[in-house]
C-alpha cells in the first residue's frame, strides 16, 4: 500500500475524533486546482482566537481492542493501514511547505501493544521536531496502558496531549470497552497533570480528552458532571463532545438513528456555563431532571427552573447575577457595571450594550420597571412557549448591521 493510500485509510479513520473538526468532502471533478480530498485537512482554534489547519490522521487502525462503538476495533472487517514514523513526518513537512496546513494531529488506534503504539508516535514526533526542525503545532494521544516514561518523553515534545476518557462512567466502559478501566484512562491524564504542573515546556498548550454521547443511557448531568471533575482535578483545557455515530450493530449499544447533534450542542453550551459561568453541575440540574431541555440553552433552563430568583434589577445587581441572566454575556455584564456608574440604565441603553432583550426581558427590570406590562408574571411554561415560538424563529429576517441585539448574539454566541 502506498502512502497516499494509507493517508486515504487513516485520514478517513481519523474523523470520528472531535477535537478539531474535519473539513474534507468530496467532488467529482478531477481537474482545475484545489482540493477537498477527504482524508486528513481539519482545523483548530488558538487561544487568541486564530483559526488554523491541521493534518488529522491516525497513525494506524489496526487494533487489538474491540471496542464496540468503534469503527477500527479488531472484530470489523475494514481496510487496514499503518504509517512508519519517517512517512508520517514526511508527509507533515511536506504539506506544511506546501502551506496546506500548519500543524499535526496524531491519533491512533492500538497496534501489537500500547507501548509499541506510544513508542511509533514519540518516534514520529521526534522525526518532526529534531530531524525536520518543525516547530509547529503539534497534537497527540497518550495511549491507555502505556508506559509513563514513553508518555513523558513525547510530552515534551507536543504542544497539546489528550487521554480519551470514552464514557460518561465506569459501567458504560465496562459495558462497551471491555479491554480499557477507569485506571488506565485516568491514570495517564493524572501524570500528564502532575508533570505539567513540575517541569517547564512539557504539553505547554495543556492536555484535553473526548466523550461520546448517546451510545449509553448516561444521563447529561452525569456527564456534566464528570467533566466539571476533570477540569477541576486534572486542570483540563476542554472537554469535547462526540455525538455518537452509528457505525457498528451491536446489543450493547443503545439504538441511535442519528447523531444526537442537538444534544451534543446543549452539553457545550452547559460545558461552556461552568467553565465561564462559575454555574456547577448541581445547581444546573438541581435534582429536577438530570437531562437538559433540548428547546432551550442550559441558561434559560436554569432561569426557568429557579424562576424565584428573578427579575434582577439591572442598576443594582453583582455582576455574578447579571451573567446568570439569559440574554447577558460576559461581555455585556461588564459593560452594564462600568456604565450604570454614570447613570441608570434603562432597556434602550441595555440594547446599545448587546443585551438580548429577546431572551432577558422576562427576567429584569430596569429602575423597577418591566420591559412590558405583566411581563413578569408569566409562568415558566408560557416564558418557554414565547422563546420557542416556532413561527416568530421560523420567519425570514433580514440581518442588519445597526440591530445590535442580533448583531451581537451571532458575532459572540453569548448564552
Amino acid at each position: 500500500m502506498d502512502v497516499l493510500e494509507k493517508l486515504e485509510v487513516l485520514g478517513a479513520a481519523a474523523k470520528y475524533d472531535v477535537s478539531c473538526a474535519s473539513s474534507g468532502s468530496k467532488r467529482e471533478k478531477h481537474f482545475g486546482i484545489g482540493s477537498t480530498f477527504s482524508a486528513g485537512i481539519c482545523h483548530s482554534w488558538t487561544d487568541d482566537g486564530r483559526c488554523i489547519s491541521l493534518l488529522k490522521i491516525l497513525f494506524t487502525n489496526e487494533c487489538i481492542f474491540d471496542c464496540a462503538y468503534c469503527i477500527n476495533r479488531k472484530s470489523n472487517d475494514i481496510k487496514r493501514a499503518t504509517f512508519t514514523p519517517q512517512e508520517v513526518a514526511e508527509l507533515t513537512i511536506n504539506f506544511y511547505k506546501r502551506n496546506y496546513i500548519e500543524g499535526l494531529f496524531l491519533s491512533s488506534a492500538i497496534k501489537n501493544s500500547p507501548d509499541w503504539t506510544m513508542e511509533m508516535l514519540y518516534k514520529t514526533i521526534w522525526l518532526l521536531r529534531y530531524k525536520y526542525q518543525f516547530n509547529g503545532y503539534i497534537h497527540v494521544k497518550a495511549i491507555p496502558y502505556a508506559s509513563l516514561d514513553l508518555i513523558r518523553k513525547t510530552g515534551f515534545l507536543a504542544d497539546r496531549m489528550s487521554v480519551n476518557i470514552e464514557l460518561p462512567s465506569e459501567k458504560s466502559l465496562r459495558l462497551l470497552c471491555p479491554n480499557k478501566t477507569k485506571e488506565s484512562i485516568l491514570k495517564p491524564m493524572e501524570f500528564i497533570t502532575k508533570v505539567a504542573e513540575e517541569e517547564k515546556n512539557f504539553v505547554s498548550a495543556g492536555q484535553s480528552t473526548q466523550m461520546i454521547i448517546g451510545a449509553t443511557d448516561d444521563s447529561d448531568y452525569k456527564i456534566i458532571n464528570l467533566s466539571q471533575h476533570l477540569y477541576k482535578k486534572f486542570k483540563l483545557k476542554r472537554v469535547y463532545y462526540s455525538a455518537y455515530t452509528p457505525v457498528n450493530h451491536d446489543p450493547r449499544i443503545l439504538k441511535v438513528e442519528s447523531p444526537p447533534l442537538l444534544r451534543e450542542h446543549r452539553l457545550y453550551q452547559a460545558d461552556w456555563l461552568i467553565r465561564v459561568y462559575n454555574f456547577s453541575a448541581d445547581e444546573l440540574f438541581n435534582g429536577k431532571d438530570e437531562n437538559l431541555d433540548l428547546e432551550v440553552d442550559p441558561k434559560v433552563m436554569w432561569a426557568l427552573r429557579n424562576l424565584d430568583k428573578f427579575p434582577i434589577e439591572i442598576n443594582k445587581a453583582s455582576y455574578e447575577e447579571l451573567i446568570r441572566v439569559p440574554g447577558i454575556g460576559i461581555k455585556s455584564a461588564r459593560r452594564i457595571i462600568k456604565n450604570r456608574v454614570f447613570h441608570s440604565l434603562d432597556f434602550e441603553d441595555l440594547k446599545k450594550m448587546g443585551v438580548v432583550l429577546k431572551r432577558a426581558k422576562y427576567f429584569i427590570t430596569c429602575n423597577g420597571k418591566t420591559f412590558e406590562r405583566f411581563l413578569i408574571d408569566l409562568e415558566p411554561e408560557k416564558i418557554k412557549q414565547k422563546l420557542t415560538d416556532k413561527n416568530s424563529l421560523q420567519r425570514p429576517q433580514q440581518l442588519s448591521f445597526f440591530d445590535r441585539e442580533v448583531f451581537t448574539s451571532v458575532i459572540t454566541g453569548e448564552i
